[in-house]
């Protein structure tokens, strides 16, 4: 099960954030009334999609001996017809067909990340009391 920790860190909208050993902080940029000590929620959830693209991209051309020397994503939120998207720029470094890019292509969107934003994914928030801690 994938696991994370957030609490506040005393600024006014910083986050401290516990993912297995490592440590984050999420924030506001100023201009929003932040402190601006790290990436904003937002650019955090970009950051996992575009990660977890680039890595699923580069297992499955590992696993078909394809060369792909460098994978570059690149993801920011667009506003089309009134409704927020999701734009996603992919670039293939390699000497590769246009078929394996468009595979790889594919194969980035079946990644983990790709498949949980892009589908009605239930999020139960549950109110636990302040004295007991979550895990």
């Amino acid at each position: 099960m994938t696991s994370v920790q957030v609490s506040s860190n005393g600024s006014r909208y910083g986050q401290d954030v516990a993912i297995r050993q490592f440590q984050l902080v999420a924030d506001e940029p100023a201009h929003l009334g932040g402190s601006d000590q790290g990436p904003t929620p937002t650019e955090l959830l970009l950051a996992g999609l575009g990660s977890c693209k680039a890595i699923t991209i580069k297992m499955y051309a590992e696993r078909k001996g394809w060369p792909v020397e460098n994978v570059y994503v690149a993801a920011e939120l667009q506003t089309v017809e009134k409704q927020t998207v999701v734009a996603v720029y992919l670039t293939l470094v390699g000497d590769l067909t246009a078929e394996q890019r468009d595979r790889l292509r594919e194969i980035g969107d079946r990644c983990p990340v790709h498949r949980l934003l892009s589908a009605s994914t239930p999020i139960q928030t549950i109110l636990t009391p302040a004295a007991t801690p979550s895990p």
